[in-house]
């Protein structure tokens, strides 16, 4: 009788817990040279996302997220790629995961017999989609992978400095499945989508995008998330379950796979500084036409004969926010007779600024609005905040991406030696 009353509360036990922790389980799958692990929700239903890790490696949100999809009966499979390589979860290291790691893990998830998709964010896109031209090129029938979705992904090598080109990573060129991207609006890579998306399309893949107003890249880890991005955090499953079953109604077709044998341009491995540089791009600034907060139109041109500081800016980016102060700090020391800082929002609303500019940084020099991006598209900005530094004769002379101390003795000594030229 006690061996009975001992599998009864035992039982109870195991129906009580969480249905989260009856469904995860680790699974190990051998590639060529490494052991993989994964975390595996199971599900019955006919769904299994493999997640693949971005640039900083998962995060609880990452498990608590494939928890709740799968509630929603979907098989979720998260793949740590660096453990297996002993590798840190670090940008840098997306590069040394080879290609065949991920086409090994979907040969494994086929054997499943359910429909496959593919979902990481950030720079975490890079090894995705190699991975899943490698499995392309032995497997081009239709179907063997339903679709790509992407989290705020980043498709360029590196940020460039002011007045580079930007360069698309070479898999770009070569990713011809369906792709569903998932872009916060408060991103500088919202307003990229104009260039990322036509060069997917072009290499055959359909492309669906659904733009997220009011939040931030990795909106759903961040600890200090907004009710918006806390709200949207609380439906990302079903947002990810709505993403896999339009990716699911894309009809199967061949899609012819390109070689990839050229030369692959090297991603970038470390942080660049974050240094007032000399301008290497076109010295003539583009047109900057725009109103300021206080409804008055400000044109670059109109301060010619005076050093100017261009600052691309938003309420939402800390590092914008932190170099804020020091910046008013500079426009005191140099005064207003020989410089000028205008300031250039990134389309925000107004009351939002404003709430801002009484709240939590106080300053006086024009606040312009750009309220179409179409300014920041103009001047090439990639990053937030981007700075230009104009010369009298209105050259661009300085420029860089990041935030700086802009009352520092090095970047004062720049500027007194810009004001003493006629």
């Amino acid at each position: 009788m006690r061996l009975l009353l001992r599998d009864f509360y035992f039982l109870t036990l195991w129906l009580a817990l969480p249905a989260s922790l009856m469904a995860q389980q680790s699974l190990n799958i051998d590639s060529k040279d490494v052991t993989l692990t994964a975390d595996v929700y199971s599900a019955k239903g006919t769904m299994l996302y493999l997640w693949l890790p971005p640039e900083g490696g998962f995060q609880a949100a990452h498990h608590n997220t494939a928890e709740a999809m799968n509630s929603l009966g979907i098989e979720v499979w998260l793949v740590d790629l660096f453990e297996g390589r002993f590798l840190p979860p670090v940008a840098s290291s997306l590069e040394k995961i080879p290609s065949t790691d991920v086409s090994v893990l979907l040969g494994r998830a086929q054997q499943t017999g359910k429909h496959i998709i593919l979902i990481s964010s950030g720079r975490g896109t890079f090894p995705l989609l190699r991975g899943a031209h490698h499995w392309q090129q032995t497997h081009p029938e239709p179907g063997s992978i339903n679709g790509i979705i992407l989290l705020s992904p980043q498709f360029y090598i590196e940020t460039p400095d002011p007045g580079e080109a930007a360069k698309l990573h070479p898999i770009v060129s070569h990713s011809n499945l369906p792709i569903f991207i998932l872009q916060p609006k408060l991103s500088p890579w919202f307003w990229k989508l104009d260039q990322t998306v036509p060069a997917l399309q072009q290499a055959g893949s359909d492309v669906y995008v659904r733009t997220l107003p009011d939040v931030r890249d990795r909106f759903y880890y961040r600890p200090d998330a907004s009710p918006k991005e806390q709200a949207l955090t609380d439906n990302l499953a079903q947002m990810l379950n709505q993403a896999g079953q339009l990716l699911l109604s894309t009809p199967a077709k061949l899609r012819p796979v390109s070689n990839t044998n050229k030369p692959a341009l090297p991603v970038a491995t470390a942080k660049k500084d974050h240094l007032l540089k000399p301008f290497r791009g076109n010295p003539r600034p583009p047109t900057l036409i725009l109103k300021d907060i206080d409804a008055t139109q400000q044109n670059l041109v109109s301060y010619h004969g005076r050093v100017v500081l261009v600052n691309f800016w938003a309420t939402w980016c800390p590092p914008c926010v932190h170099e804020m102060p020091s910046m008013q700090r500079l426009a005191d020391r140099l005064g207003p007779d020989q410089f000028t800082i205008l300031a250039v929002n990134m389309a925000e609303e107004e009351e939002t600024i404003k709430t801002f500019l009484k709240n939590k940084v106080n300053v006086n020099f024009p606040i312009l609005l750009d309220q179409d991006g179409a300014a920041l598209k103009r001047w090439g900005v990639f990053a937030f905040p981007t700075s230009y530094v104009i010369d009298k004769k209105g050259n661009i002379r300085y420029a860089l991406f990041g935030s700086v101390e802009w009352d520092s003795p090095e970047i004062l000594k720049i500027f007194s030696e810009l004001l003493q030229e006629s």
